[in-house]
């Protein structure tokens, strides 16, 4: 999983499949699409208005629970 934001277009981007894809766009909001491949993997979440929803979109909070650990074999 990667996050990126653009201050100049006050967008942060969740990608959470790596590569590049093919991606249909689904807007739940004005401000919040989420992108697909065609095989309907989420492949990222943007946000605009970034700076409205986060204290610190560049550095935002991530607060993770209940993962289960991957250990690679």
């Amino acid at each position: 999983m990667t996050i990126t934001y653009d201050k100049q277009a006050d967008a942060l981007y969740i990608r959470l499949l790596e590569g590049e894809h093919q991606c249909r766009v689904v807007r739940l909001s004005d401000d919040i699409a989420l992108d697909f491949t065609g095989g309907e993997q989420l492949v990222g979440i943007e946000v605009l208005g970034a700076s409205r929803l986060f204290e610190n979109p560049e550095v935002p909070t991530i607060d993770l629970q209940d993962l289960i650990p991957h250990v690679a074999a």
